[in-house]
């Protein structure tokens, strides 16, 4: 492919990309369609089915956007810093998590559906960006925690990852599950995305 026919690609992709999220920011996974993506961007439904061939596709992308995000600023720590001692560690991957609260909904409100609806080579890609992700936070750990053993490192992987499924719910409770917990009288106290994770981890690497 050229590499202008490839730009303008890449460019369109994203721009369908860039309105699903916009729509995710307001709306339910359900509400959202492939027409009112269409209808956010002024491009006709045949032009995005180019792209991607469903609506979770366009999810997955998203997931993966933000995958790459996520693993950037993870890799930022291992540059920018020679030691950090482990609150200090704690403290810096917590805080790449907290700007990733869309990574968050979709893995815990809609993976599993999104994964089923999605050809596999565009899963492949998905698994791929999430390796990397992974990779990046084992890297992480051995630079700053040294005497962790591989065995050690992957505990915490193993104890981190599925844990973090689980933050978008408890962070962003609904209003009708709130008056449940009252009435249920479950004890909730607000937190926010970086303070869960900080709370977990400086258990974890400590």
């Amino acid at each position: 492919m050229p590499k202008k026919s490839l730009q303008l690609t890449n460019k369109r992709k994203e721009e369908v990309i860039d309105a699903c999220e916009k729509l995710y920011l307001t709306k339910g996974y359900q509400e959202i369609t492939i027409k009112e993506i269409s209808k956010e961007i002024s491009m006709s439904r045949p032009s995005i089915y180019n792209y991607y061939e469903t609506k979770e596709e366009i999810f997955l992308a998203l997931l993966i956007r933000e995958y790459q995000k996520w693993r950037a600023d993870i890799l930022q720590i291992i540059t920018a810093h020679e030691k950090l001692s482990p609150d200090e560690l704690a403290h810096a991957l917590s805080h790449t998590l907290a700007p990733r609260m869309l990574l968050l909904k979709i893995s815990a409100m809609n993976l599993y559906e999104i994964e089923e609806h999605s050809r596999k080579e565009r899963l492949k890609d998905y698994k791929v960006v999430f390796k990397e992700s992974l990779d990046a936070f084992a890297s992480c750990l051995k630079k700053f925690l040294p005497d962790l053993s591989n065995q050690q490192i992957e505990a915490i992987r193993y104890a981190f990852f599925p844990f973090m499924y689980g933050i978008y719910p408890y962070v962003y409770p609904t209003d009708k599950q709130k008056l449940a917990m009252d009435e249920a009288q479950v004890s909730y106290e607000q937190i926010t995305i970086e303070d869960i994770t900080y709370n977990l981890l400086k258990q974890l690497i400590h």
